[in-house]
């Protein structure tokens, strides 16, 4: 699983006013279960304090270059000798261009020109100031030295200003870290996932459809992009945000999200079925409301596109896994499903235990293979669940390199 536990990260806070986010991604770094070591620049300094990120991180903070305990160490030498991953949130245009110039004079550039560890930078400006040749041409040297950037959001800008150079969520930039900081071990494969639930159509105002809430599949797209992959996500009418880095494709109904699924499928390495798709829709919608007359009413269906059985059936070296939403006989439908659609996995859960059912955070699986092991899950977040079936796509991908 995706995790910064135990993690020695240098979180660098230099002079602008996104500085007071940089306190929300230190407590979010934490929470993550990284040990922070900050390092401020003397114009960060007027933003925001010290104490402030010394209180979250528990850790001194580090300011200046010539301090005498901080220097006992060396300590621009020792924090970058300990650092996993340094990230500078917000980057100004000033330390973006000291790295590309190699100046360091101060406390965070010499730190950031002496580490082995990954860099990132989030910069943050005003509109004019990044659009700039000179910063844009910074820019440019530092992703060829293989510095990670993270685009700065479009807004209103604090100067009042209006364009691109807002410092992203915190949120946003813990999962670029996450990312980075992660074994990239699904780098350059295309994971193809659908999720969520299907809506057919009745009437204008009316659709049968089921309880999917489509968290298992954004799971699962979130831990894909964590570990390295290009995620394309085919999702079904639901109130989640799309994953960061993820390409989201929203349809409604079965046959869109069929059309959808097979233009995509012949870049994709590995498929990931989890979306609750509607097995009929009525044959017949009605192109103006239905109005109540007071008597029995019956609605003809006839049966949606069965995407899963599609795929399984002209897969060459694409690894398939398939989803069964079961209520009894948990297992015996599951490994008839297994075999009747020509899955690599299936991963099966029974929807009415605690714990296991729809627009709940955690679940209960079984993970099937096509070889006829079984394994049980104990109850796991679905994030934990998305990872453990990742550990099994990702053994399976190494063995088809063999």
């Amino acid at each position: 699983m995706a995790t910064l536990k135990g993690k020695q990260i240098v979180l660098g806070v230099c002079g602008g006013i996104a500085a007071y986010k940089a306190v929300e991604l230190l407590r979010l770094l934490t929470k993550a279960g990284a040990e922070v070591s900050v390092v401020m620049t003397a114009n960060a300094c007027e933003f925001v304090t010290p104490l402030t990120f010394q209180t979250l991180s528990n850790n001194s903070v580090h300011t200046h270059m010539f301090d005498l305990y901080q220097e006992k160490e060396i300590g621009h030498i020792s924090l970058a000798d300990k650092a996993d991953l340094c990230i500078v949130a917000p980057a100004t245009a000033n330390i973006i261009g000291k790295l590309s110039g190699g100046i360091a004079d101060d406390l965070l550039s010499t730190t950031l020109m002496a580490t082995k560890a990954p860099v990132v930078l989030a910069p943050s400006m005003n509109v004019n100031m990044y659009e700039s040749a000179a910063l844009q041409h910074n820019l440019q040297v530092l992703s060829q030295r293989g510095f990670h950037l993270i685009e700065p959001d479009v807004g209103a800008l604090a100067c009042g200003w209006d364009g691109k150079g807002k410092l992203p969520a915190p949120e946003h930039i813990l999962a670029w870290i996450k990312r980075i900081a992660t074994s990239a071990d699904l780098a350059g494969e295309r994971v193809l996932i659908s999720a969520g639930p299907t809506r057919e159509e009745i009437d204008p105002v009316r659709y049968i459809s089921n309880y999917s809430s489509g968290k298992m599949g954004y799971a699962i797209a979130r831990a894909a992009w964590e570990r390295g992959a290009e995620v394309v996500l085919v999702s079904g009418p639901t109130a989640l945000e799309a994953p960061i880095g993820v390409r989201r494709i929203s349809v409604t109904s079965a046959r869109e999200m069929h059309a959808a699924m097979m233009h995509e499928l012949p870049e994709a390495t590995v498929v990931i079925k989890s979306a609750a798709v509607a097995d009929y829709r009525p044959c017949n919608a009605a192109g103006q409301k239905i109005k109540k007359n007071h008597v029995c009413m019956s609605i003809e269906l006839e049966p949606n596109p069965d995407i899963l059985a599609q795929i399984g059936a002209q897969k060459t070296c694409q690894i398939v896994v398939g989803f069964a939403a079961e209520t009894h006989d948990l297992l015996r439908h599951a490994q008839e499903k297994l075999q009747r659609k020509n899955l690599d996995i299936l991963v099966a859960n029974d929807v009415t235990a605690p714990g296991a059912g729809f627009d709940v955070e955690t679940n209960i699986v079984k993970f099937l293979h096509a070889d006829g092991t079984v394994e049980d899950m104990p109850q796991q977040s679905k994030a934990e669940v998305a990872h453990a079936l990742l550990d099994r796509i990702s053994i399976r991908l190494a063995r088809r390199t063999l």
